[in-house]
């Protein structure tokens, strides 16, 4: 008697996963699938569900998963380098993407885009930085710098390094922007202090500071609409 051999159990999944994309849109997928699609060409045969869903519980959300380092990554069982790749350009892409929707415009027109653009560059990590927007005359961007890398809850910010590079690169003004890791978005007194100083500083060379931005992975708090400068 012929036995019939069982196929696997995820046999045709993929197909269906991406006619559900194509036909119902991302939203229709949860994390977990999402990211399944992301690792497909990382591994083309097999199912990387598995592989998916312990990503997600290793690094607690697919932003976080993102943001992982390719150390980090590479602890989770089943992830190569290829799947290392994966991630990484998904996040690059996006990056990429956002920063040319600021870029050649006015920020202050592109407010939205700014912060879709911060959360997606700092939100997520688990170490404070601190980056300067600088910009133009016209409040275009002339670039993004990191100034600073620090600890979980601590980067040294130096008033008169920014000063100096905004006059460096023909800066009009500038924009500070740090992040919160522990998601609490409220500014320290260390916050504030640090603020004023760079304020201060930037006036007597007539360079405006438009506003400082503290970026959390959900939320944000802007010093200027809360009438801290």
């Amino acid at each position: 008697m012929n036995e019939t051999l069982a196929k696997p159990h995820h046999t045709g999944h993929r197909k269906r996963l991406r006619e559900r994309f194509l036909i119902a849109g991302p939203q229709a997928l949860a994390d977990y699938e999402l990211l399944e699609m992301i690792l497909f060409p990382a591994k083309p045969i097999g199912d990387v569900k598995p592989m998916a869903k312990e990503l997600l519980a290793a690094f607690g959300g697919f932003g976080k998963v993102l943001f992982a380092t390719q150390q980090e990554l590479l602890r989770i069982e089943g992830v190569n380098e290829a799947a290392v790749v994966a991630i990484q350009v998904t996040k690059a892409a996006a990056e990429r993407m956002l920063k040319e929707e600021i870029s050649d415009k006015q920020i202050i027109k592109s407010w939205t885009q700014l912060l879709d653009y911060c959360r997606l560059h700092i939100g997520n990590l688990q170490h404070e930085e601190f980056h300067v927007l600088f910009l133009n005359n016209k409040l275009e961007l002339i670039v993004d710098e990191r100034l600073q890398k620090g600890t979980v809850n601590h980067t040294p910010v130096y008033p008169r390094e920014i000063v100096k590079r905004a006059l460096e690169l023909g800066a009009s003004s500038l924009i500070l922007v740090h992040n919160h890791p522990s998601g609490d978005v409220n500014p320290s007194r260390s916050d504030v202090e640090m603020t004023k100083e760079v304020v201060n500083a930037a006036r007597t060379l007539g360079i405006e500071v438009q506003d400082h931005l503290i970026i959390g992975a959900k939320m944000h708090f802007s010093f200027r609409s809360k009438g801290l400068m």
